[in-house]
């Protein structure tokens, strides 16, 4: 299917019912709604956004008295070109809510892309009091000047990321030499295991365990909860815990769309991404420390990688990455989370 089709088909799939969008979760179209917009983001129903997503659009329905109702659509419902083919859609407009990494969202806003800054953060708390604080302001700056509304206190947790693989465990550094790992499609994931001697391999994340089946890949990096609710446990069997980098999904809206909204609607929507978003990020942080666990229950064998040595070959890719990310952002992070790549 190509882009435009799949693009087409799912652009109607928000009018398929006389133009108004089905409220998240119920499926039963409202008349009454006067604003109706498309929520997507990139993982299964049962992953750790979508039930928080559908929570948060229902009680902005019934806060608003049904006038504004917003759709969810998951991963099933497929965008050819996934996350970035999605953000080009929200930036026009044809779509209003999305959820997304900074890694990628670097793509329109390139100082977004130190949300995923490797060994930058050592804790799940740290992370939310930089995103909620300075840097957060300073990045959602940067994302209206390209059409983008971020919400304060908007990012949900994903997880640190870990290494998980077909056929070994990664203890060192030295044991990426030359093995195909599956990343996100954003420039600093490539960097980074090309820094460490892997070949990096751009695959989409409803493609991944395909890839990983069909051994196109020797391995893939994500937060443990993204191997479990796409069952990469089915085909890695190692998993090597790194906590090389943080990530998380910036709620973002079309800006355009966000400032035709009257006050009390976006009262609504902020005072519930704040709530929602507070509970997801919760729910995900118990789930990620339980599964360090449960994974070995799913037969993967589980081990503590020696990450000194991974630090140890990133002199240069901080400096590079220092230079274009800019000294504002740069020292908005330092000043929070302490002197980096030294």
């Amino acid at each position: 299917m190509s882009a435009d089709s799949s693009r087409r088909r799912f652009l109607a799939q928000g009018a398929a019912f006389g133009g108004v969008a089905i409220s998240a979760g119920c499926g039963v179209p409202d008349s009454r709604a006067k604003w109706t917009a498309k929520q997507f983001h990139n993982q299964p129903e049962q992953s750790h956004q979508h039930q928080f997503l559908v929570k948060l659009w229902n009680a902005v329905k019934q806060e608003t008295d049904g006038r504004f109702a917003c759709s969810v659509f998951a991963q099933d419902n497929n965008i050819a070109g996934s996350d970035p083919a999605a953000l080009e859609m929200l930036i026009s407009g044809e779509l209003e809510f999305f959820t997304l990494m900074g890694g990628i969202l670097g793509k329109a806003v390139p100082v977004t892309e130190i949300q995923s800054l490797p060994f930058a953060f050592t804790s799940h708390q740290q992370v939310h009091r930089v995103m909620d604080g300075e840097l957060g302001d300073y990045l959602r700056q940067e994302m209206a000047a390209k059409g983008i509304h971020g919400f304060p206190r908007g990012t949900l947790e994903n997880g640190f990321r870990h290494i998980s693989m077909i056929d070994g465990p990664i203890r060192t550094a030295d044991d990426l030499g030359g093995k195909r790992i599956r990343v996100p499609d954003g420039e600093m994931f490539t960097d980074l295991f090309q820094t460490l001697g892997a070949e990096p391999v751009t695959v989409n994340i409803r493609d991944l365990y395909a890839a990983l089946k069909a051994h196109r890949v020797d391995g893939q990096e994500n937060p443990l909860v993204v191997t479990e609710v796409n069952k990469l446990y089915e085909v890695t069997r190692y998993m090597s815990l790194t906590s090389h980098m943080w990530s998380g999904f910036n709620l973002l809206a079309n800006l355009k769309f966000w400032n035709t909204l009257p006050g009390d609607v976006k009262n609504a929507i902020s005072r519930n991404v704040v709530k929602y978003v507070a509970l997801q990020r919760r729910y995900t942080d118990d789930w990620n420390r339980a599964l360090a666990t449960q994974l070995t229950e799913r037969r993967m064998i589980v081990n503590t990688a020696d990450t000194t040595s991974f630090r140890a070959r990133l002199g240069p890719f901080y400096r590079r990455w220092k230079s274009r990310l800019g000294s504002t952002a740069w020292g908005l992070l330092e000043k929070q989370v302490g002197t980096l790549g030294r």
